[in-house]
């Protein structure tokens, strides 16, 4: 069976809008099928071998809207206080930023990257229960605040 994925492309893109895209793909793949990035536009702040997920928004070239799970890079942690960060990506994130989620420390965040790096990245949020030091209540408390 042929698995795809729908994704919402965003922004300074030749044509935005809703891309089905083959189970698998990049940001790289979604900016393609949204006719590559309008010229000028300044792309050093997405992660083009991000992973996708299902009914994920990629925003190129502007600020991700609240929630979203954007392709751009994930949110600054000095940023203005009570600025609204969205889910923290597994398949994207830096030990620091996992570090910083509740109930994981620089070891549990290792042992994510771990798993990242050894089955080819998360495809949904629920790969989280096979990592090395994540029980049932510590899924419970970080469902709401990853995406894959």
């Amino acid at each position: 069976m042929d698995r795809r994925i729908v994704v919402d492309v965003a922004g300074k893109v030749r044509r935005p809008g809703i891309h089905r895209l083959p189970a698998g793909a990049r940001v790289a793949d979604a900016l393609r099928a949204a006719g590559g990035v309008r010229p000028g536009t300044d792309t050093r702040t997405l992660n083009r071998a991000r992973l996708l997920s299902d009914g994920e928004q990629v925003v190129v070239g502007g600020a991700a809207p609240a929630g979203a799970g954007a392709g751009s890079a994930p949110s600054d942690p000095g940023g203005a206080p009570g600025a609204a960060a969205g889910p923290v990506s597994l398949n994207a994130a830096t030990a620091e930023q996992l570090d910083a989620l509740p109930g994981v420390g620089p070891v549990l965040a290792q042992h994510i990257l771990d798993y990242r790096e050894q089955n080819g990245g998360f495809r949904s949020v629920d790969q989280l229960r096979d990592v090395h030091g994540i029980g049932a209540r510590r899924f419970a408390e970080l469902q709401p605040l990853v995406q894959p």
